[in-house]
């Protein structure tokens, strides 16, 4: 072979070799698109654009039925990055509770006392893990909604708060707080005999494939059932879905209908809240999440927002799922950007709900 050909074809070889390099960071940017089923829900994702500086620049916002109808990723934060879910983590704890009624472990009118004895000596003999799910303890909270106190374990913090005063009687007066969900979960550990982010991962996280998601801190500190998880948006439409379907996810059956009948009740009438986060005011509330729409004592649709401008919806009447993510902190959100979105993604989801 002559040295110009022996050239040529050196060239002729770079060039290929670049050719297939573009082709296959063509083929990966294609392969990771961040948005999906924009062209049918213009209106929503032009909403998404608009409050960009309301929600932060870094938003992920995605719509499922039974698969996935609208995907939106902006900013640095995608659908399978985890952030902190801060509210939003209340409605897995409750998941958990529910799966232990079901398994004859617990009853929602199980006293506080009987698993944690400390209660019963501070007069506090009345509440029941209903009533901590309700925020209906009566516990005197001097709590900041998203102060976050540091202890060393779950039952050194819960035994804390046996130590408070009772503001009201039990099951009279709506107080939002970290309290109630995180006694809860104490209570679950006690029952299982295990470590409250070790047991929420086996009885909820692993069955729906929820890798991104979890309890657990890095500073050794303690679990947080209330405030405390980390999740990406991918993972907690799994949790989504999974209500939706009547409690089954890829043919198991992680909940009983007769748990998520339970979590749809409202357990909170408006009248009754005295202390809430002004995005949800004028609300009525389920079992740690908010009631946005009901068909009697029945909620239709549940949210559960959350300080860092999240929004987790279940609309059970038009049968869909919007999960919005963001890596904001700026408090409490005005509540009619989030409406909106609902109704542009009603809007365009066949349904005969009335």
């Amino acid at each position: 072979m002559s040295y110009n050909l022996r050239i040529n074809c050196l060239k002729f070889s770079s060039v290929l070799c670049l050719l297939l390099m573009l082709q296959n960071s063509f083929a990966q940017g294609k392969k990771n698109t961040r948005e999906y089923g924009t062209d049918r829900f213009q209106e929503l994702n032009a909403l998404l654009e608009r409050n960009q500086k309301v929600f932060g620049s870094d938003v992920v916002a995605l719509a499922a039925t039974d698969t996935v109808v609208f995907k939106k990723e902006m900013g640095e934060l995608d659908s399978k990055t985890a952030v902190p879910l801060a509210g939003s983590s209340a409605f897995l704890t409750v998941a958990l509770i529910m799966e232990l009624v079901d398994e004859g472990k617990l009853s929602l009118d199980d006293k506080v006392s009987q698993f944690i004895p400390v209660y019963s000596t501070y007069g506090k003999n009345y509440i029941t893990l209903r009533h901590c799910l309700t925020n209906y303890t009566g516990i005197q909270s001097d709590q900041k909604f998203f102060e976050k106190k540091k202890f060393e374990s779950l039952e050194a913090e819960v035994e804390s708060f046996a130590k408070k005063e009772i503001q009201t009687n039990p099951g009279t007066e709506f107080r939002y707080s970290q309290m109630g969900i995180s006694i809860a979960g104490r209570i679950a550990e006690i029952v299982m005999k295990k470590k409250f982010d070790q047991l929420i991962k086996q009885k909820i996280l692993n069955p729906l494939g929820m890798s991104k998601t979890t309890f657990s801190t890095l500073d050794g500190s303690a679990v947080d059932p209330a405030w405390g998880a980390r999740s990406s948006a991918l993972d907690y439409l799994r949790f989504l879905q999974m209500l939706l379907n009547k409690g089954q996810y890829n043919g198991k059956q992680v909940l009983s209908e007769n748990a998520i009948l339970e979590m749809r009740k409202i357990s909170a009438a408006t009248a009754t809240i005295k202390s809430a986060p002004k995005t949800v005011t004028g609300l009525d509330y389920a079992l740690g999440t908010w009631v946005l729409e009901a068909n009697g004592n029945a909620a239709n649709v549940l949210i559960a927002p959350s300080y860092t401008g999240s929004w987790i919806q279940i609309d059970w009447c038009r049968n869909y799922a919007f999960v919005l993510l963001t890596k904001n902190e700026s408090g409490d959100q005005k509540l009619q950007p989030y409406l909106d979105m609902k109704a542009s993604i009603d809007d365009r989801i066949r349904t005969k709900c009335r």
